[in-house]
């Protein structure tokens, strides 16, 4: 049986994923087993950039965690290596950045699971999830789109007002 000592420190480790785990809006469980040293370090290198903490930990310490907030569907998955990939803002990140990279190789690299905001997405979600453009660049879809009509009105009421100009000079 365990030490008290030992005992205590596992219940602080929980604590501290429980609080992790409440402060993201999504999350991506994933199996890396295989890849190397270099994909390992670009991989990393990439999510942190983006913001996203991404580490390994043990799959009872995160089954817990998990019960802690409420979020279930992930007793299936969480088996073997695992490792996770949170985000406290953007909601596209981790699948995004896991997915491009599980893409190059399937064997080495498998999407398991993931949440966004509460909601559990199986790997096929997940998938999916991978393709949404992030944030910044829908922003910039969306103004752009935007951008195209308000122009034309714009010149528009700029040619009827240089009608009327013309209009009372004559």
């Amino acid at each position: 049986m365990p030490s008290e000592k030992v005992l205590e420190s596992k219940k602080a480790k929980v604590e501290q994923l429980t609080e992790l785990l409440k402060g993201s809006v999504s999350g991506v469980i994933v199996d890396y087993k295989g890849i190397t040293v270099d994909e390992d370090t670009q991989l990393r290198k990439e999510l942190r950039e983006a913001g996203v903490k991404y580490f390994v930990e043990k799959n009872t310490m995160l089954k817990r965690a998990f019960n802690n907030i409420g979020i279930e569907g992930f007793d299936e998955v969480l088996n073997g290596t695992t490792a996770i990939a949170l985000s406290a803002d953007d909601q596209t990140a981790p699948a995004r950045i896991l997915g491009k990279f599980a893409e190059k190789d399937e064997n080495k690299f498998n999407l398991k699971a993931g949440f966004v905001e509460g909601v559990v997405y199986d790997a096929a979600g997940v998938q999916k999830l991978s393709k949404i453009p992030s944030k910044d660049v829908l922003l910039a879809q969306l103004v752009g789109s935007l951008q195209g009509p308000i122009q034309k009105l714009a010149a528009t009421l700029q040619a009827l007002a240089d009608k009327k100009n013309e209009d009372e000079a004559a």
